[in-house]
């Protein structure tokens, strides 16, 4: 079949770590803001929010803290989306241009960790609601059905992931505004705010989750961007992640903050229970099985994007060696299938204390994200200035080469830099003891990196002239 005949939207998607053709490009940015929007407006990320007053910061200043970190990471994520439909690659392929066609698997690794991580733990979540609505207390069953919608969807692909987030949207929209309504009703809600003094450590640590949940997408978020016109305005397509991403994020984090701060959720109730906590706030019955299915509609399509995005990172890793551009259907199925079943047999095997090794999991995380962030942009947007020679990405022994010591080592030293500042349960070093457990290090491996990556890579980076895309390939 020509390569710039489009395929049937009803069609599996056939795109997979290959540049799409012009001929298939379509959507607007609008759609990246229904899908940012509808995958932040989720169960998790009320969890992510109720951290920072569960872990000791006051309603209100854990809300102001939140907006400034989603508003920090949202920026730094949606200059990645803005790289999408330029280049029409998944986010990790084109990071080979900094790390070189083996050198990008080091983070590959870690990015397929994070999204077995953020799958599984969305699993548990999701897999309670199913649970809930079928009226089973097995844990597998949720957890198995929800794995299972995720696979479908995820296969389809693109197309029905992006329609999937204008569903999200429109029922989070929904069901958020009436659990909201309800607690307002049922509560207090001015006196839940200014009741503990303003403390620096747990603001700073509000600013982390926010910018850490936030800053996780970058590494996947051109994925859902590539397939927009070529011509798309990068200024349209970064406002349009950036308040889809944070305006969904910051609706669900603040309805976590208050919902932590209420006497009964901070005794325990929402702690041990939280998708069984949403439904008694929605009023029990017919209102609660809403919820339920809000909680797994939004799972969903965050879950998707996990899903779909590791398997562009395995594939991305397979390819390296293999030096393929694409995959068969067969192969996206495989792939796809491997990584559900190790997030499903992971979120059975560790759903207990869920909270805490979720604040530590996001936390652990930025350590490893922020500097990869920093290489990627500084080089697309200051030294190679969006040229991308998108054939020698395929080839080892191109352009980028195998190894690119000069991200490697910087990327090295953006994560090292970060140790002194960490504030973890399994360790918290000096800098952040004498800032009452402050954890700045995501700060810190931005600064570290682009201060010693700039200057190198500007020296020695090999920059094409112009944009060079696959012979053959038709630019309109």
């Amino acid at each position: 079949m020509d390569p710039e005949v489009p395929l049937p939207p009803s069609r599996i998607e056939r795109r997979s770590i290959d540049v799409v053709p012009d001929a298939e490009r379509h959507g607007s940015p609008l759609n990246q803001f229904t899908l940012w929007f509808g995958a932040n407006m989720q169960i998790t990320a009320i969890v992510d929010g109720a951290l920072a007053v569960v872990f000791g910061a006051d309603a209100l200043w854990a809300i102001i803290g939140l907006l400034i970190g989603n508003l920090a990471g949202g920026c730094v994520m949606a200059l990645h989306s803005a790289q999408g439909p330029r280049l029409g690659l998944p986010q990790m392929i084109s990071s080979r241009a900094q790390f070189g066609v083996y050198g990008a698997v080091v983070p590959l690794v870690l990015v397929v960790l994070l999204y077995l991580g953020f799958a599984a733990t969305g699993t548990v979540l999701a897999g309670q609601a199913v649970n809930e609505i079928v009226g089973v207390d097995a844990p597998v069953v949720g957890i198995v059905v929800f794995g299972a919608l995720t696979g479908i969807v995820a296969t389809l692909g693109y197309r029905y992931i992006h329609m999937l987030g204008r569903i999200s949207t429109v029922v989070g929209v929904v069901g958020f505004t009436y659990l909201g309504i309800r607690l307002l009703v049922e509560h207090d809600v001015p006196a839940l705010l200014g009741v503990v003094p303003f403390d620096p450590a747990t603001f700073l640590l509000a600013i982390s989750l926010g910018a850490g949940w936030q800053l996780t997408f970058g590494p996947y978020v051109a994925d859902y961007s590539r397939y927009l016109p070529r011509h798309t305005s990068e200024r349209a397509t970064f406002h349009t992640t950036l308040w889809g991403s944070v305006l969904g994020s910051q609706w669900s984090m603040s309805l976590g903050a208050l919902i932590a701060a209420i006497p009964m959720a901070a005794g325990g109730d929402f702690l041990d229970n939280q998708v069984g906590f949403l439904g008694e706030l929605s009023g029990g019955g017919a209102a609660a099985i809403a919820i339920f299915l809000v909680i797994v509609v939004g799972k969903l399509t965050v879950n998707c994007l996990n899903a779909y995005g590791g398997f562009m990172c395995l594939l991305t890793t397979v390819t390296s060696v293999t030096r393929a551009a694409s995959v068969s259907r067969a192969g996206r199925v495989a792939f796809i299938g491997a990584f559900l079943a190790a997030s499903v047999l992971i979120a059975l095997l560790a759903s207990e204390n869920f909270l805490d090794n979720f604040r530590q999991f996001i936390l652990a995380l930025l350590m490893v994200f922020t500097p990869w962030s920093a290489v990627n942009l500084i080089d697309y947007y200051l030294i190679s200035r969006e040229r991308v020679d998108v054939p020698a990405l395929y080839d080892p022994d191109a352009r980028y080469g195998r190894w690119n010591a000069v991200a490697l080592v910087s990327y090295t030293i953006g994560v090292l830099a970060q140790i002194p500042f960490m504030a973890q349960a399994l360790y918290t070093g000096p800098v952040a003891e004498a800032l009452d457990g402050a954890d700045i290090s995501w700060l810190v491996g931005l600064a570290v990196t682009a201060a010693v990556y700039y200057p190198w890579a500007k020296r020695t980076t090999d920059v094409p002239a112009e944009m060079i895309y696959p012979a053959g390939t038709v630019v309109r």
